[in-house]
């Protein structure tokens, strides 16, 4: 399959193509070309399990690794799957488990579009700007749904603000057709703060970044909904590999991501650097996230996604918090428990480049405790099931606040 092609808006078009020249022309070749290398699935995959292979021969000076407590992991994280799951019949992880509230799923309550295609693009106007919204909260905050009367926090309580706040039209240049998110670039932080309930009393953290971002989402994409056509042009006989949603992601929100490195006027997104290793970091937690999450509406649409598996687990603190506080992995130096950590530092990035190749060993285990294959149970199952509320579960059997074991100074935009 070729490799995804889109516009970019705002980018030289080379006339005799009418292709998008972008980012593509910027810089030494050799580097733009390595930078592409970068923006996949497998680039994550593989940096991880050398950071792993680096940590089993005791070369991190952040952490120590111990490989048996693993099991310790897989039975916490099997046990998780049976207490929710009790049927085995677990859904992907993404983004619309958490539009769902008290067994009522808002979304599908909602009324939408008819034509399937319509629907996908309002999907991923929805979901697109909810993922982005959805770097951690901190442990103070709520939001009060009026419609429900549920009291949530954390992924659900963003999760549902970021429903409503679609729902209202807010997010649109068209008042008679509210499901559209068009109107990105009117978005500040008084608006999230008020979509979002925040007050002296019910902070929010990383407000302006996180409009900030939604302000980039819209100036490099336009509508995020266009995605979808995108996406659906580079399926082959009805079907898309899930790596490719990926792909089509990260060059489409390159830009997006302020701060970030670049490479070849390439940028790289959520990709560091870290001592031990020779080159770049990738780990794309928010953009994979986001993938896994637009594989509904797509199929909804009757566009089968295949190759879920070629996607990788999430570089996040549940995730990786799970493997923390299951003996898994532990600080060299304790006193980094009661320190904040850079969310570019060594510490971090090893944290979560390790996480993603701990998933790949855990989910075997978790299926062999469950019976399952490997094609019935991929790894996006093991997520939701799984290993995700397993860290949540065990981070508030260890801490009040039930947050990470680690804390990240960050600016909203990563975790």
């Amino acid at each position: 399959m070729r490799g995804p092609r889109l516009r970019f808006r705002n980018s030289p078009v080379c006339p005799e193509t009418n292709e998008s020249l972008g980012p593509r022309i910027r810089g030494d070749e050799r580097d733009g070309k390595n930078a592409r290398s970068l923006l996949t699935a497998a680039a994550v995959r593989e940096r991880a399990h050398e950071m792993l292979a680096l940590a089993e021969s005791g070369k991190l000076a952040e952490w120590r690794l111990d490989l048996d407590r693993l099991e310790t992991a897989a039975d916490l994280t099997a046990g998780t799957v049976r207490a929710n799951y009790p049927d085995l019949n677990v859904p992907f992880h993404a983004r619309w488990r958490h539009f769902v509230v008290d067994g009522r799923d808002l979304w599908a309550e909602a009324e939408k579009p008819a034509d399937p295609k319509d629907l996908g693009r309002a999907a991923f106007d929805l979901v697109i700007p909810s993922v982005l919204l959805d770097a951690g909260a901190g442990a103070a905050w709520r939001y009060r749904d009026a419609a429900t009367g549920a009291v949530l926090g954390r992924s659900e309580g963003l999760g549902v603000a970021s429903l409503r706040l679609f729902q209202s039209g807010a997010l649109s240049t068209d008042p008679a057709d509210p499901l559209r998110a068009d109107g990105l670039a009117k978005v500040d932080a008084a608006m999230i703060a008020q979509a979002f309930q925040v007050s002296d009393d019910n902070p929010l953290v990383g407000l302006e970044g996180r409009a900030e971002l939604l302000r980039r989402l819209g100036d490099a994409v336009g509508r995020p909904g266009a995605l979808f056509d995108v996406m659906a042009r580079h399926a082959e006989d009805g079907r898309l590999r899930a790596p490719v949603i990926l792909e089509v992601l990260l060059q489409a929100l390159g830009p997006i991501w302020p701060g970030r490195l670049s490479l070849g006027g390439v940028p790289l997104g959520d990709c560091w650097t870290h001592p031990a290793i020779d080159g770049y970091v990738p780990l794309h937690k928010l953009s994979q996230w986001m993938s896994y999450s637009l594989i509904e509406p797509l199929e909804t649409a009757g566009i089968e996604v295949v190759d879920v598996d070629g996607l990788t687990g999430l570089a996040e603190y549940r995730n990786g918090g799970l493997f923390v506080d299951t003996g898994v992995l532990t600080l060299a130096d304790p006193a980094d428990a009661d320190r904040a950590h850079p969310v570019d530092g060594p510490l971090v990035v090893g944290w979560r480049s390790l996480t993603v190749a701990l998933l790949d060993k855990l989910a075997p285990l978790v299926r062999e405790r469950l019976g399952v294959t490997a094609e019935a149970f991929p790894l996006a199952r093991v997520l939701e099931g799984g290993s995700w509320a397993a860290g949540r579960r065990i981070a508030r059997e260890k801490r009040a606040d039930a947050g990470p074991p680690i804390a990240v100074i960050s600016d909203g935009t990563v975790f």
